[in-house]
């Protein structure tokens, strides 16, 4: 149910509801602890749990925490944080774990996977990667940025541009650079078998500002440049962006800024200053937490053991 609109004539007694149905199945599985993970689901969760007097917890995974972890949060004093910002919401009651990931980000080694992830892609000693991906589902302003770029570096032949455009712009993305010849230096895709070849065979990254995607450039120690979405509630993806940028990891351009003439001067300079891009890298480090699941996990055993 959501929280706006006619939602919000129900929402009291949905939210009743489904708590009830929550304290049963946690007193049915005589479970020891409920975790919510955030959104309106780990709501009724959290009440039940209360309800039925077990011990809970959430995490957090944003640098502005969510409607529905804030409200949740009213109900436990268990609060787990991806990243430092978000605490001054949750009142001193927080604890910043970090961000779980893929054992295969978490794990990650980037002198170990390069050779293997570089010859994936088909990438030639002295060929400079640049990965730009908008997310799960593209983003037409980064498609369209990227298409600009590859027409502009169509005759260069130490640079590749790997772009993730998503499903839907996939066919129209491809005739564009088929167009402006911005093909010549480009492999397109819809997404990624092994995400970690991508990030170890790039030696630059342009995205959005999602919590996940900067959780991980953090840990594989990826410099990037970051575009939060301008319509994200709150502009949470600009205060995520911020957790790699107040340490020199990254640069932030706004979504209206994001073209291929204002993108292109800041990629090339990076580019051509491997002493600047080795700076960023190390720079992930202040804010990467590779450990965040097991240490999420063991607080969880913590409250499960009482």
């Amino acid at each position: 149910v959501p929280f706006t609109g006619r939602g919000k004539l129900i929402l009291p007694f949905a939210l009743v509801r489904a708590a009830l149905q929550a304290r049963a199945l946690l007193r049915r599985g005589d479970a020891d602890v409920a975790v919510g993970m955030g959104g309106y689901a780990s709501i009724p969760l959290i009440v039940g749990a209360r309800l039925a007097g077990v011990p809970s917890l959430i995490h957090e995974s944003g640098a502005i925490a969510g409607r529905a972890n804030r409200v949740a949060a009213m109900l436990t004093g268990n609060v787990a944080l991806a990243f430092d910002e978000a605490a001054a919401q949750f009142k001193g009651k927080a604890r910043t774990v970090g961000m779980p990931l893929n054992p295969q980000i978490a794990e990650f080694d980037r002198g170990a996977l390069r050779p293997e992830a570089r010859s994936a892609f088909g990438l030639a000693d002295g060929v400079t990667m640049v990965l730009v991906s908008g997310g799960s589902q593209g983003s037409a302003r980064l498609n369209e940025a990227a298409v600009g770029l590859a027409g502009r570096w169509k005759h260069r032949e130490n640079v590749r541009i790997v772009l993730k455009a998503g499903t839907t712009h996939a066919d129209d993305v491809a005739g564009r650079l088929r167009e402006n010849g911005g093909d010549a230096v480009t492999e397109l895709t819809s997404f990624f078998d092994r995400m970690d070849h991508a990030y170890a065979a790039a030696d630059l990254m342009v995205s959005r500002a999602g919590a996940g995607t900067v959780a991980e450039l953090a840990a594989v120690g990826l410099p990037s440049i970051l575009v939060p979405y301008p319509y994200a509630p709150d502009d949470h993806q600009a205060v995520n962006a911020s957790v790699l940028t107040k340490v020199g990891a990254a640069r932030l351009v706004r979504d209206e800024e994001a073209t291929a003439e204002r993108l292109a001067p800041l990629i090339e300079e990076l580019l051509d200053d491997p002493d600047r891009l080795a700076e960023m890298a190390r720079a992930t480090a202040k804010v990467a937490r590779p450990e965040a699941a097991r240490e999420l996990a063991g607080w969880v055993l913590e409250l499960a053991r009482g």
